[in-house]
């Protein structure tokens, strides 16, 4: 990616970027994801070293069943934030879907011991997905 400074150049703020995740986000809850990756795609630009847009990102491309892909966001999202859980989540699932299982599977028994309730259920669920 470009070191150019595009919001800056563009005048924009963390305001116009909170709207533009908005709408993005808006398009992902109603499964348009072809329409929101477009956003997310746009603010990975905007505001490289936010964690959320390539998490997002990520995601979208897991939807769509662009594994590959979701893979590497997922792993650059991890870079900006190892720990973050729902992304690790996501890795282990792209994982399985790449034919990974080994790795997937050791990550998603991790995840089974999370704090978060509803991601260790989710955990276990894909471990049962995958036996």
């Amino acid at each position: 990616m470009s070191d150019t400074p595009w919001a800056e150049l563009l005048g924009w703020d963390g305001n116009d970027l909170q709207d533009l995740r908005f709408v993005g986000y808006s398009y992902v809850k109603q499964g348009h994801y072809e329409t929101a990756l477009k956003f997310f795609e746009a603010l990975i630009i905007l505001d490289k070293e936010s964690v959320y847009d390539h998490q997002t990102l990520g995601a979208i491309y897991l939807e769509m069943g662009e594994n590959d892909k979701a893979l590497k966001m997922i792993d650059k999202s991890l870079l900006l934030d190892p720990t973050h859980e729902a992304t690790l989540l996501n890795r282990a699932k792209a994982l399985f879907l790449l034919g990974y299982t080994e790795r997937a599977k050791k990550l998603a028994k991790d995840l089974t011991k999370a704090k978060n309730f509803a991601l260790a259920q989710n955990a276990d669920a894909l471990l049962l997905a995958y036996r």
